[in-house]
Parts: C-alpha cells; sequence; structure tokens
C-alpha cells in the first residue's frame, strides 16, 4: 500500500567547511587527513575523522571539472548474493532503471552492520544518484552517512520501523502473526522455529516476534527454537530438523525462518517417512521459485521481492510519481501466504 509521500527537507552533501567548523581545524588540514596525508599529527588527524564520522562525511572521489556532480550510478547494499532471495530484487531494480540512463553498482555486506558502513562509505565517495540498501537498522556512522548524502534514499525489504527517507517493503511481524494464523487455523498446537540467530538478522528476528505475538493471542507458546549462524542451504535445514526433532518428537509443526533451510526441513521429513503435513506441517518464508521442484510444494509466504526492488529503483527514478517529489515516499506491499502442501487443509 502506497502511502503519500514525506516531502523531505531540502538536504545538501556535507562539505569540508562543515567538517572543518566541526572539529576547529582548517579546511586544507581536513583535506589533508581525508587524502591520508603524513603532515598532520595524529592527535589532529583523530580529531578530524572523529568529526568526519559524527557528521557522516564522505569525500568526493570524483575529479576535476565532474567534482559538484552526480554520477548516474545507483548504489545498491544488500546482505548477501549467495541465497536466492536478493538476486530476485537485484532483477526488478536492473529493469526498473533500464531505460533511465541510471546505472545500478551493488555491494554485499554479509549481515555485517560495519561492512554496511564501509561499503556505503566507498559508494558515497563516488557520488551516486542515489541509494538503495536493505534494511532499517544501521550503525550511527552510516545512518549518518546516508541523512547527509543529499540524494534520495530507499530503505527496502522491511517497514517495521522509521525510514531515513523513503522505505519499500512488508511489514515482518505482519507475516510473522499471518503464518501463525495458518498454522493455529490448521489446527497444530506444538510448534518449533528454525532460522538464524538474530544478532544482524532484524527481519528474521522481527517475523519471530509476529509468530509468537499470533500464537500467544491463542494461547499458545512457541514450544521450541533450533538457531544457526552461517550461511543458508538444503544440509543446513536437514541438520537443524533433525536436531529439533530428535530433542521434541512431539512438535506438530516446524516454520522455517526462510525456504532454503525449509527445503530441506522437508526432504529430511519425506526420507524418514514423516506423515506431512498429516502429523508434521512445514513453512518458509520468501516464496522463491525452486520450491516448484519439490516434492511437495513447501507452504510459504511470498515477500514480493521483484515488486520491491522495482519499486525502489523507480522512487530514485523519479517514475510514477504525479507531484513530481524524488524521496520521502513510503511504500507497504501485503506478505502472501501460499499454503502449498505442507499445511494441513481444514
Amino acid at each position: 500500500m502506497a502511502q503519500p509521500p514525506r516531502h523531505p527537507e531540502n538536504r545538501r552533501p556535507l562539505t569540508l567547511r562543515d567538517v572543518s567548523e566541526a572539529c576547529g581545524v582548517s579546511e586544507m588540514t581536513v583535506s589533508r587527513v581525508l587524502r591520508n596525508r603524513e603532515d598532520v599529527s595524529p592527535a589532529t588527524r583523530e580529531k578530524v575523522l572523529a568529526a568526519a564520522r559524527a557528521l557522516g562525511y564522505v569525500p568526493n572521489k570524483i575529479a576535476g571539472g565532474l567534482a559538484s556532480q552526480q554520477v548516474n550510478l545507483v548504489a545498491v547494499i544488500v546482505p548477501s548474493l549467495s541465497n536466492m532471495v536478493f538476486p530476485e530484487v537485484l532483477s526488478g531494480i536492473s529493469a526498473a532503471l533500464e531505460d533511465t540512463g541510471l546505472q545500478p553498482v551493488f555491494g554485499v555486506t554479509n549481515y555485517s552492520p560495519d561492512k554496511e558502513e564501509n561499503v556505503l562509505y566507498e559508494m558515497l565517495s563516488w557520488r551516486p544518484s542515489g541509494v538503495i540498501v536493505a534494511g532499517l537498522e544501521h550503525t550511527e556512522s552510516a545512518r549518518a552517512m546516508l541523512e547527509n548524502a543529499g540524494i534520495p534514499i530507499v530503505e527496502i525489504m522491511d517497514s517495521d520501523g522509521s525510514p531515513i527517507d523513503s522505505v519499500v517493503g512488508i511489514s515482518h511481524r505482519a507475516a510473522g502473526r499471518q503464518m501463525a494464523e495458518a498454522i493455529v487455523a490448521a489446527g497444530y498446537r506444538k510448534i518449533g522455529f528454525l532460522g538464524t540467530k538474530m544478532a544482524d538478522d532484524h527481519r528474521a528476528r522481527k517475523r519471530l516476534e509476529g509468530l509468537t505475538e499470533g500464537l500467544a493471542e491463542h494461547g499458545i507458546a512457541l514450544a521450541d527454537t533450533e538457531l544457526y549462524s552461517g550461511g543458508s542451504a538444503l544440509k543446513k535445514g536437514r541438520e537443524l530438523t533433525e536436531a529439533i526433532l530428535s530433542r521434541n518428537p512431539d512438535l506438530d509443526f516446524l516454520y522455517y525462518s526462510n525456504d532454503m533451510i525449509g527445503a530441506g526441513g522437508l526432504l529430511y521429513c519425506l526420507e524418514k517417512g514423516l506423515d506431512v503435513p498429516g502429523k508434521l506441517g512445514l513453512a518458509g518464508f520468501n516464496g522463491v521459485d525452486f520450491l516448484d521442484g519439490l516434492p511437495m510444494r513447501l507452504a510459504t509466504i511470498d515477500a514480493c521481492r521483484r515488486e520491491i526492488g522495482e519499486a525502489a529503483a523507480n522512487i530514485i527514478a523519479g517514475k510514477g510519481f504525479d507531484d513530481g517529489v524524488i524521496g520521502g515516499h513510503r511504500i507497504e506491499l501485503s506478505p502472501r501466504l501460499e499454503p502449498g502442501e505442507t499445511i494441513r487443509r481444514r
């Protein structure tokens, strides 16, 4: 659901003068520090760098006559390219930018806030025309850089929070609650959750919170959890499923934080001859295409990945908005439950 744009304040990129005034040294000294010149004392260097970090200042790497201009690049920053989720987002971004003269450039953070900060710093130094970044949670320095970039910023994939500028995504808490309702309606009562450790995967955490809240409204507590770190894979799904069912064989439903480990869990259950979905229901999250090739269609929630990419790129390019304002838009899409064949039909 698209909401009217918040007309953003007119922002300008930060300059050397801003850093100079913040730390009390000359613009020339600031320039020397940021160009890694050695003719500056360690104390002064640290003072300048601390001020730059606090302000969110990023040096401009474009030389000569282009120094005050933006280039026709759109910085796109995502956590991973090793699973099947983000390539579809990137495909939507690329398709929407195809006829705009803008080119996406991609950076990967591996779900590390510090890596995101470093990638963002490097990309902003080339003065892109806009930034598309996954998630709403950032380090203080990264947030300062985004707030002071002076270009359209679109945070994607998640609408549970306050964006810096524009946001396009789904409510992951709502997705978790939607799954809880489907589980309870099908008659399952002993539910286990299998997924990533929650320190940096904020969207998985919000889905778990929504699931827990939704179950609680029916007087049901989550019976068990099995968490892991590292990348998602079919093998990981098998291992997690074996571990949780060995520990708690009375579980009658397993909710996985993504389709990849959910598919591994389904294959494990079928190999062991478990009655799916009669005695044991299963569901994942994302709605990735490879589910079509499984022996049974895994229940999941479509996270609207391509639509999110297209809408974010359209905001950066100023396409489809009658008021001519670029930025300040909030577009919340609705996650779609796909029951497949692994939830009992009532």
